[in-house]
């Protein structure tokens, strides 16, 4: 029997190949003096443009085959390498300590790396990743160390590494990198939400993977049940084949359901939708049959540039999407900055406690110019298709009537100028603040539809942040207290004849669909590629099954029971 390690599932699928252990190269720098330092500054010069060059092409290349979104990534990094402070330093230690580019490099970026690892702010915590990543690239330039790329590979191969950055992942080709697994890493880690869009089989977290694996071995993994076998016994590679076979005759059928509506095998129908960072992320929503858009995040249209975008410039984007959906349901929330996003030209200050700060709609109804300019071209863009737009982080029903009521000033406004805009336009809201949860009997009245953002819903209501590792445990979708403001929400929508959906990332959990169902939710909205297996999945439950269940699980004490119940009534997760 082979070696099997155990992991986290990150991208589901099978693969069978023979391993390529990536190794980044060992980048240990020994103190050295120069007597040239004005050399060595250009030496750093060369070595940063020829790494912005690496990584435009491979920005480009991402925002090509992956979307807006996922290139990102590489803006951020490339944020890096211009960074004043950072470069500057690295010179300034180069000319006063007079030490190679090198020394200076790794010095400087250790200290930033430190520096940002010690904050409180997530946005600024996840810079620590980035500035080590990039550090590593100018240093190989420097060094004169090849960068051995994995877009080289020509065989079957399945990728055994420590760790594999967003840059690494990115340079993936699924033709050939069947799958890959790691020592470190989770569901929502970079690799794991590139393997996803990619649809690379994944299995991250099995803490000693590159200790039990040389070159060439046979490996496989199973990126459904999060397990990997190494050296494995022909028995199992029988076996291995035959699951992947089954898995990939499951895709097969999941495609033919890409032209269906979503229906219950009771013939209940529940709205399967997309979200979406970009209009160039819509390929994949059209090919994976969704029924909507649930939610357009718009601030990446803010993100990645040194100004606020025009209203022509949102305009445009606004009227592509909905054209292009073709009378479909299109819900775009409006900016949501702040918490683990920022943005560079508004110097806002730095808060201790981003996530329960200044952001979202509270910065929009201070910074009104901002917020005006994005309403008009949504009403302008909303003459063009089925657009509904929705207000996140809504706390009080004061916040919701400002809101709305810069959106009536402006719809008039428009009106008298002479540009028409939609009478049919929907206004809803994101329920992310227990609160608002508590409260949607009141704020039910006052909006046309609800969609609740469980990414943010459930760390507010355990207390626990969910990009800290240390209380991660805490992160719980299927939490009985979780399940109830879900409930809550649902009832209300309903009983003042208003639709309720769900755009957080427990909406395409295969394990809490059926509780959604149970509970009412009217709409789901997931990643593009999570669509056709939800759609698949509702086919085969029943809702008048799923109702029972899901209030059953309302009176569990705990969210592990809650799991259990639903794996009793419908079976492991299988995707």
């Amino acid at each position: 029997m082979g070696d099997l390690l155990n992991g986290i599932a990150a991208s589901t699928g099978v693969a069978i190949a023979k391993a390529f252990v990536y190794k980044e190269p060992d980048l240990t720098i020994k103190e050295k003096t120069t007597n040239h330092p004005s050399e060595e500054c250009a030496h750093l010069d060369k070595a940063l443009d020829k790494a912005r060059g690496e990584l435009a092409h491979i920005q480009e290349k991402t925002r090509q085959e992956l979307g807006e979104e996922k290139a990102e990534i590489f803006a951020a990094h490339l944020l890096v390498l211009s960074d004043p402070e950072f470069v500057e330093a690295t010179k300034s230690k180069i000319e006063t300590d007079r030490v190679t580019a090198a020394y200076a490099l790794d010095n400087v970026a250790a200290m930033f790396v430190a520096m940002f690892e010690n904050m409180d702010n997530d946005y600024m915590r996840e810079r620590a990743s980035d500035i080590r990543d990039v550090s590593r690239r100018v240093l190989r330039h420097l060094l004169g160390i090849d960068m051995s790329s994995l877009a080289d590979i020509r065989e079957d191969t399945v990728i055994i590494a420590h760790d594999l950055t967003p840059s690494d992942t990115a340079q993936l080709n699924p033709a050939v990198i069947k799958g890959f697994a790691t020592n470190i890493g989770g569901r929502t880690s970079h690799s794991a939400i590139m393997s996803r869009s990619l649809e690379i089989p994944a299995v991250v977290g099995t803490k000693m993977i590159t200790d039990k694996v040389e070159n060439g071995m046979m490996i496989i993994v199973d990126g459904v049940s999060g397990v990997v076998i190494v050296d494995p016994t022909e028995e199992e590679l029988t076996l291995y084949r035959e699951k992947q076979a089954d898995f990939q005759k499951q895709k097969a059928e999941w495609a033919k359901l890409a032209t269906k509506k979503t229906m219950t095998q009771d013939h209940h129908h529940i709205e399967l939708a997309a979200n979406i960072g970009t209009p160039k992320d819509l390929e994949g929503v059209l090919q994976n049959g969704a029924e909507g858009i649930g939610l357009y995040r718009t601030e990446f249209l803010y993100m990645d540039r040194s100004e606020l975008p025009s209203e022509e410039e949102q305009f445009a984007a606004y009227k592509e999407v909905v054209e292009r959906m073709e009378g479909k349901p299109v819900v775009i929330r409006t900016l949501d900055i702040g918490g683990d996003k920022e943005l560079s030209y508004l110097n806002l200050p730095e808060e201790l406690n981003p996530f329960l700060g200044f952001r979202a709609i509270r910065l929009c109804l201070e910074r009104e110019d901002i917020f005006r300019t994005q309403l008009r071209a949504l009403l302008r863009a909303s003459v063009f298709g089925n657009l509904k737009v929705m207000f996140p982080m809504i706390a009080t029903l004061e916040e919701l009537r400002a809101a709305k009521h810069l959106l009536e000033d402006e719809k008039a406004r428009l009106t008298s100028e002479g540009i028409d805009t939609s009478d049919e336009m929907e206004v809803g809201i994101m329920v992310e603040i227990p609160s608002t949860a508590v409260a949607a009997e009141q704020f039910a009245q006052e909006v046309d539809f609800f969609s609740i953002g469980t990414n943010d819903l459930i760390q507010y209501t355990l207390a626990a942040d969910r990009m800290n590792e240390r209380v991660a445990y805490l992160y719980q979708p299927y939490h009985p207290a979780v399940l109830r403001l879900v409930q809550m929400v649902a009832e209300a929508a309903h009983k003042h004849g208003k639709w309720v959906g769900m755009c957080g990332e427990m909406a395409g959990d295969e394990t809490a669909i059926p509780l959604l169902l149970g509970l009412g939710l009217d709409e789901l909205s997931m990643s593009a590629t999570s669509i056709l297996p939800a759609r698949s999945q509702l086919a085969s439950i029943k809702r008048s099954e799923a109702v029972p269940l899901a209030l059953e699980a309302l009176r569990k004490g705990i969210a592990e029971e809650v799991k259990q119940l639903v794996q009793a009534k419908y079976g492991q997760a299988t995707r």
